[in-house]
């Protein structure tokens, strides 16, 4: 039960919903329960919070047709590829606070493709989680 709650409050933290995963996992990590199971809990809920994000972002473009929506079809297309050009590498830092959560719905919005935006928010949220392990039992 333990390591699902801490799924849940990490796949709410990376919505645009504000949760205190790493603060969660800190605490956890210094009782007796078993570290690796703790990182992979924390890791796939928030990478899958971050997927929820991606998919809002890409649903988004339904109404790109709309004049109500605020981005003109060329803006977005060179967007687009300004973004898989430049901005790829970016979603390594999707766990930042304030900026993390609509990274990865812009990347949604951009046509990132899905296995590539998986591989590397999974990378940047699975090293941040396991800095803060590094960090709760050096303290500890």
């Amino acid at each position: 039960m333990i390591y699902f709650s801490l799924f849940l409050t990490s796949f709410i933290a990376a919505t645009l919903f504000p949760a205190a995963s790493e603060a969660l996992l800190a605490a956890l990590v210094t009782q007796d329960y078993g570290v690796f199971l703790l990182w992979i809990s924390a890791t796939l809920g928030n990478t899958l919070g971050s997927c929820v994000n991606w998919w809002l972002g890409k649903e988004s473009l339904r109404f790109k047709e709309k004049k109500w929506f605020p981005v003109s079809d060329t803006q977005l297309k060179k967007s687009q590829m300004y973004f898989q050009r430049y901005g790829l590498l970016t979603l390594l830092f999707a766990w930042l606070p304030i900026v993390g959560d609509p990274l990865t719905l812009i990347a949604g919005v951009m046509r990132i493709r899905f296995g590539l935006f998986l591989i590397l928010v999974f990378l940047g949220k699975g090293m941040r989680y396991a800095f803060v392990i590094w960090l709760a039992t050096s303290i500890a």
